[in-house]
């Protein structure tokens, strides 16, 4: 499904200011950035994060009274699938040192630094060994291994796009730590782009002030998850990996300790108990929810159960009404949308530009920003691309590219991006890309210390499921230095917990009929189950039929 011909006039436009354009980025001339009282602006009128529609208080939990996005109120005041009573936990089925929940970047980061200490883990996850938004991220990993950079730069970067509402302790770990976790991943193969001379090949991205992101062309995630999933494969004496068997409740002992986790075969559908004596929740993000009927990015299973599992122990959440919005997801052709389209695009030179070819933005703002100033474009300049089915969408000018930086450098830079549209029959180094706004990071979630602990004892916590570092925005690269930064640490500090002596008691799901009673209690009768492990994309038709069946098998 190449360009209609109604598009492909529109894309003359884009031709007509490009040689213009071209020569403006190559003196080094910008579109203005914004000042910090223009960005409170559009981002107050514009973003989703800053309206109150579709948004509510919550009713329980340890975050009472918090005001999130419906959607996340809806599984965080959800009721359990288990019958605690039904139970048995005096046999479990899996017995460890430390279990993982998710088996992504961050899991299995932790994974192996928990090996590292002689301990056995199990992980157990959703999908497949690596089926999480790691495998999906594509521009790069931030840290500062540059003679010009510094950790202290990368913090400041960090902390002033997370508008200052990040947790600093978080950000001085991440920064301090980047540098080593480099040097790791290339320890265990890892292939970065480098220069003719060897070094890493860094360049810039939105809310920067210095070249600090590394990258493996447009596969970066996939690059990273490569080589943890092969050292944990080369690891089989010391870890088991469960696939298809996702976690849905945490397990305590009687004085209070994470013991573990009840597990569900999605195959099987049976229920398992596995003790540990540490717990490491890695389960990812929440873009299945679709927050406000946005398209997300994210992988199948990004239903953010570790948040509600944590909720309903009584650990409480940072940043959690806070989602990242990419500016730059695809909205045509209907096949990829909402397929993300890495900031390293604009990184490279590419402007985002309007209906008419007009260049509207800076195209390097930090992601919220740059979020609203499309959707801006769209909804009150009204100057977006309309889709055949009625999306909206702003030209991403690709082929600038290749004319910055010489011909073949978008098939080099970008190899992923162009096969996935080249299928389409649509050439992204001869025309321009069609994006929209798109749901792809959970910024809030597990509230948690430098050490990855939780308030819970033996819970810790990495990744995208955890609040407090990006603040109410992430920097693009921060998410894959995050997975590998924290998920080292929660393995680090799981394995010194556990060796320091744990003894586990009887084994309870208590917290389960807690909760439950503080649901009814404030009146909230029609909660949903949850976690919902897998989103539902059946039609109206089909769920009608569905209930028809359920009523038929009642009677």
């Amino acid at each position: 499904m190449s360009y209609t011909p109604q598009m492909q006039e529109l894309i003359k436009k884009v031709e007509a200011t490009r040689p213009e354009r071209v020569a403006r980025a190559k003196r080094g001339e910008n579109f203005p950035a914004l000042s910090l009282e223009e960005r409170a602006v559009v981002l107050g009128k514009f973003h989703p994060d800053y309206q109150e529609e579709g948004r509510r208080a919550l009713r329980v939990g340890p975050d009472k009274g918090l005001v999130v996005p419906e959607e996340v109120a809806k599984v965080m005041e959800s009721r359990s699938m288990l019958r605690p009573e039904k139970i048995d936990l005096s046999k479990p089925d899996y017995d460890t040192d430390i279990l993982i929940l998710g088996a992504g970047g961050g899991g299995t980061s932790a994974a192996l630094m928990a090996t590292d200490a002689g301990l056995k883990v199990i992980m157990a996850t959703k999908l497949r060994h690596g089926d999480a938004n790691t495998m999906m991220a594509e521009g790069g990993i931030q840290a500062a291994t540059q003679e010009c950079d510094s950790p202290y730069y990368h913090y400041m970067d960090t902390i002033g796009g997370g508008h200052f509402t990040n947790q600093p302790d978080l950000v001085a770990a991440l920064a301090h730590d980047a540098p080593l976790s480099i040097a790791w991943l290339e320890a265990l193969g890892m292939i970065f782009n480098k220069k003719p001379d060897g070094r890493l090949d860094s360049r810039h991205f939105g809310g920067s002030c210095r070249k600090r992101m590394q990258s493996s062309g447009d596969m970066t995630g996939a690059e990273i998850m490569r080589v943890l999933r092969d050292e944990a494969r080369n690891r089989r004496d010391r870890i088991s990996t469960l696939e298809f068997t996702p976690a849905v409740e945490i397990i305590l002992d009687e004085s209070g300790k994470c013991a573990g986790a009840v597990l569900y075969n999605m195959e099987t559908r049976e229920f398992f108990i596995a003790r540990a004596k540490a717990v490491v929740i890695a389960t990812g993000g929440n873009g299945r929810l679709h927050i406000k009927g946005f398209a997300t990015t994210n992988h199948y299973g990004a239903t953010m159960d570790g948040v509600v599992m944590c909720y309903r122990v009584g650990v409480g959440t940072t940043c959690l009404p806070s989602t990242q919005y990419h500016p730059t997801g695809v909205a045509y052709p209907e096949q990829n949308v909402g397929l993300l389209i890495t900031e390293k695009v604009r990184g490279l030179g590419a402007h985002v530009l309007n209906i008419d070819g007009e260049q509207f933005c800076f195209p390097l703002e930090p992601r919220d920003v740059e979020s609203a100033e499309l959707i801006k474009e769209a909804l009150e300049v009204n100057k977006a691309v309309v889709t055949p089915t009625g999306r909206y969408g702003l030209w991403l000018d690709s082929p600038m590219i290749d004319l910055l930086h010489g011909e073949g450098t978008v098939r080099k830079e970008l190899p992923a991006k162009f096969i996935q549209f080249e299928r389409h029959g649509i050439d992204i180094s001869k025309d321009p890309m069609l994006v929209y706004p798109t749901l792809h990071y959970q910024n809030g979630g597990i509230a948690i210390n430098a050490d990855c602990e939780t308030v819970v004892p033996g819970l810790y916590s990495a990744g995208e499921c955890t609040g407090g570092l990006h603040g109410e925005n992430r920097l693009m690269g921060n998410s894959l230095q995050d997975v590998i930064t924290f998920g080292r640490r929660a393995g680090i500090s799981a394995a010194k917990y556990v060796t320091g002596g744990v003894e586990l008691g009887k084994l309870t799901l208590d917290h389960i009929a807690k909760f439950e009673k503080e649901l009814v209690d404030a009146g909230i009768t029609d909660s949903i189950i949850a976690p919902i492990l897998l989103p539902d994309y059946s039609t109206d038709e089909v769920s009608a039929r569905r209930l028809a069946e359920a009523r038929q098998e009642s009677e």
